[in-house]
C-alpha cells in the first residue's frame, strides 16, 4: 500500500474548539485551551504517523480583525494555513452565528482545498437544530465534507481519519515517526505557564503577557528551569505579582505540576516578572518571542 502524507490545517473562529479537536486528533495536549479568546496565538503542528501515513496537523490562532501587531502576526498564521494544506478542517460550533468572518468563509469557498468542516458542541444542542445548522452550511461550504461532533465528549471524532485519508496526498513522510510536534521543550514550558495567566488572571492581562524560557537544564533527577514572564506596563506587574506575591506563586505552583506531569520528572521553576513596554507592536520583540512565519 502506497505512503501517505499531508497537512492538515485546523482553522475557525475563536473558542470554538479548534485546540481541543487538534489534541484529540494528536491523542496529547499540543495545544493550550483555556474559555478565553487568542489562547492559541502560534501555528502548532502535532503529527500523528503509522505505518503507511503521517498527517501533520496545524492548529491557529482564531480568526479575528487585528489591533495590533501581535494580533496581525497572529492572523498571518492564519492566512498561511489557507495555503499549505492538503485538507483544511474548517471548525463551527452549534452558537456561533453562521455568518461570522463571513470574508474569511468566502476565501475558505473559494480554495481547491478539500474542506472538513466540524460542527463541534452539538451536546449542548438538540436533533432539530443541528440538522437545521447543517443544511445553512451545505448552502455557505456546498463542497464541504459536514460532521458533527463534540470534541469534549469525543463523540463523531473517529471518522475525521478517514476523511482526511481520502484526500491526503500519496509521499514520503515530513518528519521523522516518533516525533509528536515541531516545537521544542521550551515552547510547551512557556504555554503551560501562559495557560495559568490566561486562567487566573481578568481583563487584559492575559492579553498583555508573554513567556520566556530563560534557562532550562536538564538534570538526571529534576528539571531547573528559569522563566520571565514579560507585561507590557508596570502596572500589570503588580497585579501579576499580587499581594505579597500570591498570585505569582499560585501560577508557578500550578504551572510546575503540568509541567512535572509533561516530561514526568520533577521540576524545579523559578519565574520572574519583568517589564516590556509595547512589546506587542515592536517587530523585533515579536520576532524574539517566535511570531515569525514558520
Amino acid at each position: 500500500m502506497a505512503h501517505k502524507s499531508g497537512f492538515v490545517n485546523i482553522v475557525g473562529n475563536p473558542n470554538v474548539g479548534k485546540s481541543t479537536i487538534m489534541n484529540t486528533l494528536v491523542g496529547e495536549k499540543i495545544s493550550i485551551i483555556t474559555s478565553k479568546m487568542q489562547t492559541t496565538r502560534h501555528r502548532i503542528k502535532g503529527i500523528v504517523s503509522g505505518d503507511d501515513f503521517q498527517i501533520v496537523y496545524s492548529d491557529t490562532p482564531g480568526i479575528l480583525k487585528p489591533n495590533y501587531k501581535l494580533q496581525e502576526n497572529m492572523m498571518k498564521f492564519v492566512d498561511s494555513a489557507l495555503i499549505d494544506a492538503d485538507v483544511i478542517i474548517y471548525v463551527t460550533d452549534v452558537v456561533e452565528k453562521i455568518d461570522k468572518n463571513s470574508s474569511y468563509l468566502e476565501r475558505v469557498q473559494q480554495s481547491e482545498i478539500p474542506v472538513i468542516l466540524l460542527l463541534n458542541k452539538v451536546d449542548l444542542s438538540d436533533q432539530e437544530k443541528v440538522a437545521e445548522l447543517i443544511e445553512q452550511w451545505k448552502e455557505l461550504l456546498p463542497k464541504a465534507t459536514i460532521l458533527p461532533v463534540s470534541a469534549t465528549e469525543k463523540f463523531n471524532i473517529a471518522p475525521i481519519f478517514d476523511m482526511i485519508m481520502e484526500h491526503l496526498p500519496e509521499g514520503p513522510a515530513y518528519f521523522p515517526k516518533d516525533e509528536l510536534t515541531d516545537r521544542n521543550e521550551r515552547f510547551f514550558v512557556q504555554e503551560i505557564i501562559r495557560e495559568k495567566i490566561l486562567l487566573y488572571y481578568q481583563k487584559e492581562i492575559p492579553y498583555s503577557v508573554e513567556v520566556e524560557v530563560e534557562s532550562f537544564e536538564d538534570e538526571a533527577r529534576i528539571l531547573r528551569l528559569r522563566a520571565v514572564i514579560y507585561v507590557n506596563r508596570e502596572t500589570q506587574k503588580g497585579i501579576i505579582i499580587g499581594h505579597q506575591g500570591k498570585a505569582l506563586k499560585r501560577v508557578g505552583t500550578d504551572a510546575r505540576k503540568d509541567i512535572e506531569e509533561f516530561f514526568e520528572k520533577k521540576v524545579f521553576l523559578e519565574l520572574y516578572v519583568k517589564v516590556s513596554k509595547g512589546w506587542r507592536d515592536e517587530d523585533k520583540k515579536l520576532r524574539g518571542f517566535g511570531y515569525e512565519m514558520h
